[in-house]
């Protein structure tokens, strides 16, 4: 399944820096193919950024990344009420 999403992951930023520079650098293009590419780029964005954190994720969870440095909320409560956050 990690492969499934790394493919859509790299699919999808493809799909975004080329279809997102079709919509910058259109020059004799109609509106409408204008705003379709600027659709696609923007659904290549949104496809990218989701598969790009699911991939985060599972990395964390399965041991591959290290874990983030965040608090556990017993521990941030305990930081200020101490005053030292």
């Amino acid at each position: 399944m990690m492969k499934l999403i790394a493919i859509i992951n790299v699919i999808a930023w493809s799909g975004f820096w080329a279809f997102g520079y079709l919509a910058i650098s259109a020059s004799g293009f109609s509106e409408a193919q204008i705003v379709t590419s600027a659709l696609l780029a923007a659904a290549g964005l949104f496809t990218g950024i989701i598969a790009y954190l699911r991939l985060a994720q599972a990395a964390e969870l399965s041991g591959y990344a290290q874990k983030s440095n965040q608090m556990s909320a017993a521990d941030r409560n305990r930081a200020q009420q101490q005053g030292s956050i």
